[in-house]
């Protein structure tokens, strides 16, 4: 089986939008938060990968090839900033702020578990971005000394808990305004998260693409003083 899909880079790409699409259907259907089109979609292919016995290399070699789209989809997000520029203008303080106190409390958490558990450097520095989107935080991670591919699966696994989290966070700590909302959301959990601000209002998809950017800037610069 393996030798067969390694001849084909469409399995990984198949397997990938097929997984995705069930996701978006059980996403539908239920109306649940735990049912988060990524996380059924990697709970899927794992599922096939050990049922079939096949090589995570052998899915990759096909699947790489969507990860091409990472970047361009995440400056789309852009868009909806640019539609609430006035926003950003009348709150540019407070926004900033939020921001670099999400970034710091981040950065400075991952410092504290690597010393209370006796990390090694290169799972600290594989730690340290998981809370910026995959297209900056596996380019962090590969400079600085990380685990790429690990750091990719972090920051994805930090996306899906803080999506999932989200709403319930907001109603426990009574946070109703949308800008805060989404400030807070990008912040914690980037791209993914925010496909889930998207879903609650414009403001709040529009700070949380904002937030993206900001973390990420702040997250390569900081990093480099805290290796």
């Amino acid at each position: 089986m393996n030798e067969i899909l390694s001849q084909s880079i469409f399995f990984g790409i198949a397997i990938t939008l097929v997984t995705y699409e069930i996701g978006l259907w059980i996403k539908q259907k239920t109306g649940k938060a735990i049912a988060n089109p990524l996380l059924i979609s990697v709970i899927l292919i794992v599922a096939v990968l050990l049922l079939f016995h096949i090589d995570y290399e052998t899915y990759a070699n096909g699947a790489q090839y969507i990860s091409i789209f990472l970047t361009p989809a995440t400056v789309s997000l852009a868009v909806p900033l640019y539609e609430k520029w006035d926003l950003l203008c009348k709150n540019l303080v407070a926004i900033v702020a939020g921001v670099l106190a999400g970034v710091m409390a981040s950065l400075f958490s991952v410092l504290a578990l690597a010393l209370l558990l006796d990390l090694n450097h290169e799972q600290y520095i594989t730690l340290l971005p998981k809370s910026v989107t995959t297209a900056i935080s596996m380019d962090v991670s590969r400079e600085l000394g990380g685990i790429a591919t690990l750091t990719g699966a972090i920051v994805i696994l930090t996306g899906i808990v803080g999506a999932l989290a989200a709403e319930t966070v907001c109603k426990v700590f009574r946070i109703t305004n949308p800008i805060a909302k989404g400030i807070g959301i990008g912040t914690a959990s980037h791209a993914v998260g925010t496909s889930k601000a998207l879903e609650i209002g414009e403001v709040e998809g529009a700070m949380s693409g904002l937030a993206i950017g900001i973390c990420g800037i702040v997250t390569v610069i900081v990093s480099i003083f805290l290796v």
